[in-house]
């Protein structure tokens, strides 16, 4: 059995589920997303509570696997509708900054140049602070690729911390040389 796959999804007021064969619409006050599960394995049912339940209609290994990960992406879609996904980012280094330029992220990253970030139109990514930046949507998996691709330009480096890190994330620090 699915430890996830078992917990009941809790469907918010403001968010409406509409079932058509394989996909399902959810509505929310962020926005609407489609999701497909496949209905020939699953079973999907939705109570009067407004309580969300999926369960395979036969077990196997492949499919416990897949159950419960089709069960986070359902709740992953409801969060998502109804209250959206942030990730926040941190700037550390001298003359490091960010700034919004149309529909790019211009990011000066110590390099000779700076680095232009072109804008998904998903996402909504805005600059608090000059080092702070702030990715927002309805799409876990898409603000999480957006954050990771941003880090990568310039990950933390482990002596001085100098990079671009998640707000909370620890950088172990190395030691520096010894005279």
């Amino acid at each position: 059995m699915s430890k996830i796959g078992k917990k009941i999804i809790l469907i918010p007021k403001e968010v409406n589920l509409s079932i058509n064969a394989d996909s399902f619409d959810v509505k929310g006050p962020f926005g609407s997303k489609k999701i497909n599960i496949d209905t020939k394995l699953f079973e999907v049912n939705i109570s009067k509570n407004n309580e969300l339940s999926i369960k395979p209609k036969r077990k196997s290994d492949d499919i416990k696997k897949m159950w419960g990960m089709n069960r986070s992406l359902l709740n992953n879609t409801v969060i998502g509708v109804n209250k959206g996904f942030v990730k926040t980012l941190e700037m550390t280094g001298v003359g490091y900054k960010a700034a919004i330029k149309g529909n790019s992220l211009n990011l000066q990253l110590g390099y000779s140049h700076g680095t232009d970030f072109e804008i998904p139109k998903d996402v909504k990514i805005s600059v608090e602070k000059q080092t702070i930046i702030k990715i927002s949507g309805l799409d876990k998996q898409l603000v999480g690729m957006i954050a990771s691709k941003i880090k990568s330009f310039r990950p933390p480096e482990p002596y001085k911390g100098k990079g671009i890190k998640e707000k909370g994330e620890y950088v172990i620090r190395k030691e520096g040389k010894k005279k």
